[in-house]
């Protein structure tokens, strides 16, 4: 091997640089690394809007962000604790809450802009020993052969790994190339989010309406924001979406304070709306030998529950435990060191998926006999302690006997 080769080799190439992507490559540091990135987040400005995008982050992930050095770059006042969590049926009585307080906790989770923990992730990989940033590059091969796999890029480089890791998104080259199949779906609903500055304090509580077959099965979520602001996600119908797209600043804010019943008050939009439509995706396997999948590439469910990028998150987190805790001379491609991770992630990627697939069609089937079983569900979940304390501790990413 020349001396070019050499520095093309990596123990492990990683294909992505968003959340999922950034967060594995600074977990293994220490290993040497290649990390392809499409594109370097946007450094955000403290005084900059709020991004479009946010996640729910679990208390388990921030504390994963944490340990990784990333969450100190995420400034206090950009990011917002959830104290309590409300969800309302479609009947407009039945309500199911769920409180961090009442339960001992400090808080569900933590909304935080894509842009800031994105950016606080690579300021941490700027100075890591032994990674390699391949950035504005793209996977356009990818062959495996017994030792080794090849990467060639767009741009004609080509780079060797023992492990390939896609983190690449839902139309993830990296599965495609492996030959790896997916069975996909189209919910038939675009996702409309949008932020808006609120007339009452919405003092850390998430709110949710589910609305029913009447509505196409749509559901409106609200997040708080730093400041009196929230986050909007109304997952809709398309001709819906497209209708609240079309709309007027001042009448998409009466809209949107209408669906949730004022539960904050007057809304004043303050971050034009976009659109993304929703897509249900489920990989056959997670692991095949020099390969692994993580985050969109290997699954993605409906934004109901808000758990798409903590489930990346912990795909991340169990795959830097297996490969970090590897025997010594031990192959980070091997197959069977790969399943280990691909078995600790099976239990919470089903139980989410089947949860949040049965949560959606629920809400959009037909008849009255449904409609009161599933209002019902609500209201029953809500007064048995045990069980929600149980569902609320699997959202928090807290394992069984964990504090």
């Amino acid at each position: 091997m020349d001396r070019r080769d050499a520095d093309n080799t990596f123990e492990v190439a990683i294909v992505g640089g968003a959340l999922v992507g950034a967060a594995l490559a600074r977990a293994l540091r220490g290993t040497r690394l290649a990390m392809v990135a499409k594109e370097r987040p946007r450094e955000p400005a403290a005084e900059a809007g709020f991004d479009s995008r946010v996640y729910a982050v679990s208390p388990a992930n921030a504390a994963f962000l944490a340990g990784l050095g990333a969450w100190r770059h995420v400034p206090e006042a950009r990011r917002t604790p959830v104290r309590a969590m409300r969800i309302y049926g479609d009947d407009g009585a039945s309500a199911l809450e769920f409180d961090a307080y009442r339960a001992g906790y400090g808080e569900l989770a933590w909304i935080v802009e894509d842009g800031w923990l994105q950016a606080g992730l690579w300021r941490e990989l700027e100075a890591q020993e032994g990674l390699a940033r391949f950035e504005a590059a793209a996977l356009r091969g990818l062959e495996f052969g017994g030792t080794h796999a090849l990467l060639a890029l767009q741009d004609g480089r080509e780079l060797r790994a023992r492990l390939v890791v896609g983190a690449d998104g839902a139309r993830s080259p990296v599965r495609q190339l492996a030959g790896i199949a997916s069975e996909d779906s189209d919910y038939g609903q675009t996702a409309v989010v949008a932020n808006f500055a609120c007339g009452r304090p919405h003092r850390g509580v998430a709110y949710q309406w589910f609305q029913g077959p009447a509505m196409e099965g749509a559901v409106l979520a609200l997040l708080p924001l730093p400041g009196e602001h929230v986050s909007m996600v109304w997952s809709a119908g398309e001709a819906q979406a497209a209708r609240l797209l079309a709309m007027e600043p001042a009448a998409l804010a009466r809209e949107v304070a209408a669906a949730s019943k004022d539960a904050v008050g007057e809304l004043a939009l303050v971050t034009a709306p976009q659109s993304f439509p929703l897509q249900r995706l489920a990989t056959r396997k997670l692991v095949a030998a020099r390969l692994s999948l993580a985050g969109d590439a290997a699954h993605v469910v409906h934004p109901l529950a808000g758990q798409g990028a903590n489930l990346g998150l912990q795909d991340a987190h169990a795959l830097a435990a297996v490969l970090n805790g590897r025997e010594p001379g031990r192959d980070p491609g091997d197959e069977r060191l790969l399943r280990r991770y691909e078995r600790a992630r099976a239990e919470d990627i089903l139980a989410m998926r089947a949860t949040v697939h049965g949560l959606q069609r629920l809400f959009d089937a037909r008849g009255g006999g449904i409609a009161r079983l599933r209002n019902a569900g609500l209201g029953l979940v809500d007064r048995l302690p045990v069980l929600k304390n149980l569902l609320m501790r699997r959202a928090m990413g807290l394992q069984r006997g964990s504090t």
